[in-house]
């Protein structure tokens, strides 16, 4: 039995290393942070002001016992290979407030005591707690109240609750209909193109253009503040300032000045200290002795700092200086983008991004011939990882196989490692907690990376607006707010159909494909839901269904198709069944492995080549890996024996020889002549097509 002074978590579940603080069992509050080690979660408490009086001591009991304790090896059977003996702080807290709904309805009823919850009373609680909740929640919920039975069976003195009637006669007749509405990853929906396309053009350019700049004003605003605050008043300095301010008093020009968080302005003391030689007391007394600050509300200037600008959009430069008073923002749009770039581009969760650190992602050894080698991140993982009994590892583990990086992601990493110290988390709260750094745990976490991302969506829409670039404007997405948890399944989407210009590093996604691909180097493959691999199956999958239909409703309005794989095509536009929408059952992954595996009567659309490839692995020209389901659509070679070929696309070929022809117009001899033979290519297709084509009753 605990007692007033007991620590809330015993000292054997406390990892070496963490210094959270340990709450006492008497607290109202009770922390949480001695379990927590992945930096990508919150640090939670468990509150207890809510509880009523008479049940307080038999649910702080309770609570205590199943953040010390483990579940039976016997319950933990009785529910599935899911449940988990101990769960995690996250799960520990919802878990509590769970059983507090329940304490607070018991009170209500006058029920003072937990071993008044009998059978009944569970039978009159759970149909008014599951009102309106989908039947996914509502299993969860009752698998909470379960476990308020089984710790109370582990507790040091039980209060005798009843075990709840749907843990002896089976969860489903209590439970709401289903409403066939997806859950995890595939319930997301992925990104439009005409978000994401700018996001990463802009993400990318902040990377590779803008870093430099931004990485150096940073600095010099340090070194200004550092100046600044180190400055003792003197009459030279006190001369200087005269010397810079009074001239701009005087001629009614705006003042160097800072923006407040509630829009008003006011002078950069510390920017004019440092410029002046002035000590900040100084520009203090000056500026009320001058009246400044009315004067800066009325007319506020900038504080260019003195460090060149070189990152370019276009040919022009991006901006003519960098502000003292922006740098900050600059700073934290610039670990944004970083992050942007490493979320979409790798195929990682947001818990693995969250848990790099500095160093993850070291530049290759040559191979022996003297090609570079490929750029490995090492990383953990944290999703279901448990311990020998099947306790939740708060700390994640290592992947046993690294990820591979193209290169936006290395050059991304090598930013964030210019932000944070050696060994530190490259999206560390602290180092990015700009610009105050104050002492918060571990990353960034959800809620500030997605603020962080509608922040630089807002930064990106007033430059692409200010310099006349509307095709690079962020459009507002059709499913709400951007999120980090969209990444993952837009990656998948986006490989799966490349829609050839809208998207930045089109080719990168084939490469990204290729990388994918290879199951056997990820234990992700062997996982439930598949990772990243079961991701990709469901959007590839659902891209070919959608080649199928189109074939299909095609042929039916009369058009002909022509190609080596024609036959096969009409034969798999035939009995290849047709999916509403992008949201997917969980079941679907396995069901899009199997549908991908038929080898030879999968069409995936190719609108850059202006062809269907009915991929059959053994005819494919492109050189696909040893098993695997796909093409390299951006590898498509002429003359290979899975094309085939629709109206629709010779009448796109010779729009698309029309365009070339306009281009080649307005280009240099040589390079106007290679345009017009492209543009003769595409017409000779077409008239291929057109010379070889069959219905579809021909063909079957």
């Amino acid at each position: 039995m605990p007692v007033p002074d007991s620590l809330v978590v015993l000292s054997q579940w406390i990892s070496p290393g963490n210094t959270h603080y340990n709450g006492r069992y008497s607290e109202a509050v009770w922390p949480l942070a001695p379990l927590i080690d992945n930096p990508g979660t919150r640090l939670v408490k468990i509150h207890w002001k809510r509880c009523p009086a008479p049940l307080l001591g038999q649910m702080k009991l309770a609570t205590w016992t199943m953040v010390n304790g483990r579940l039976r090896a016997t319950h933990l059977k009785e529910r599935g290979a899911s449940a988990r003996s101990r769960g995690s702080t996250l799960d520990m807290r919802d878990t509590h407030n769970e059983w507090l709904q329940l304490a607070r309805w018991l009170h209500k009823r006058r029920i003072s005591s937990l071993a008044d919850c009998t059978e009944e009373v569970w039978r009159s609680y759970i149909p008014k707690r599951l009102a309106g909740l989908s039947r996914d929640h509502a299993e969860k919920t009752c698998g909470r109240l379960t476990d308020l039975w089984a710790f109370d069976q582990l507790s040091a003195q039980s209060a005798g609750i009843a075990r709840p009637p749907w843990d002896i006669e089976g969860v489903d007749d209590f439970l709401p209909q289903a409403d066939g509405a997806a859950q995890g990853e595939n319930s997301t929906e992925p990104l439009d193109p005409k978000v994401l396309g700018p996001l990463l053009v802009w993400a990318i350019r902040f990377v590779e253009d803008f870093a430099d700049d931004i990485l150096a004003a940073w600095a010099e605003r340090g070194r200004l503040i550092t100046v600044a605050k180190a400055k003792r008043a003197s009459p030279a300095g006190l001369a200087a300032l005269e010397e810079f301010l009074l001239p701009l008093v005087r001629a009614g020009d705006a003042l160097p000045s800072i923006e407040q968080p509630v829009g008003q302005h006011k002078l950069a003391r510390l920017y004019v200290s440092a410029l002046t030689g002035a000590s900040p007391t100084q520009v203090d007394r000056f500026r009320a002795q001058h009246q400044l600050s009315a004067l800066v509300t009325e007319r506020p200037g900038r504080s260019p700092l003195q460090v060149p600008v070189t990152g370019r959009i276009g040919e022009n430069l991006w901006r003519e200086f960098i502000d003292f008073d922006e740098a900050a923002e600059l700073m934290r749009h610039l670990g944004t983008a970083a992050a942007i770039v490493c979320l979409y581009l790798t195929g990682m969760r947001p818990q693995e991004v969250q848990g790099l650190r500095s160093g993850c992602c070291p530049d290759p050894e040559p191979a022996a011939d003297g090609t570079p080698g490929r750029h490995l991140i090492r990383s953990q993982h944290f999703k279901n990882v448990t311990d020998g009994d099947g306790n939740h590892v708060s700390a994640g583990e290592e992947r046993a196989v690294p990820w591979t990086a193209i290169a936006p992601v290395v050059r991304s990493i090598r930013v964030l490692e210019r932000m944070v110290p050696i060994g530190e988390l490259l999206l560390s709260s602290a180092h990015h907690d700009i610009p105050y750094q104050r002492n918060y745990h571990g990353a960034l976490k959800n809620s500030a990376l997605n603020e962080r991302i509608e922040a630089f969506v807002a930064w990106v829409n007033r430059q692409a607006g200010s310099l006349g670039l509307p095709d690079q404007v962020v459009a507002e997405d059709p499913h709400g707010a951007i999120g980090m948890s969209r990444f993952r399944r837009t990656l998948a989407w986006h490989i799966a159909r490349r829609p050839g210009g809208l998207i930045a590093l089109a080719v990168q996604y084939g490469h990204m494909r290729t990388v994918l691909n290879a199951r056997t180097s990820s234990a992700y493959g062997s996982r439930s839901r598949g990772g990243i691999h079961s991701v990709l199956d469901v959007e590839t999958a659902l891209a070919a269904a959608d080649t199928a239909a189109h074939l299909r409703d095609r042929m039916a309005a009369g058009e002909k198709v022509s190609g080596p794989a024609a036959r096969r095509a009409v034969t798999a536009a035939a009995t290849t069944p047709r999916f509403e929408g992008r949201i997917v059952p969980k079941t679907f992954a396995k069901k899009a492995a199997t549908f991908l595996a038929r080898d030879g009567v999968v069409l995936y659309d190719n609108p850059d080549a202006f062809l269907i490839c009915a991929f059959k692995h053994d005819n494919a020209l492109c050189e696909p890996d040893p098993g695997a389901t796909a093409p390299r659509q951006y590898a498509c070679q002429q003359g290979c024996g899975n094309t085939v070929r629709t109206d629709t696309h010779a009448r796109r070929a010779r729009q698309r020889a029309d365009e070339i022809d306009q281009l080649a117009a307005a280009s240099p001899k040589k390079v106007a002549k290679r345009l017009r033979r492209n543009a003769d290519n595409l017409r000779k297709m077409a008239d291929n097509h057109d010379d070889t084509a069959q219905t579809a009753e021909a063909l079957t």
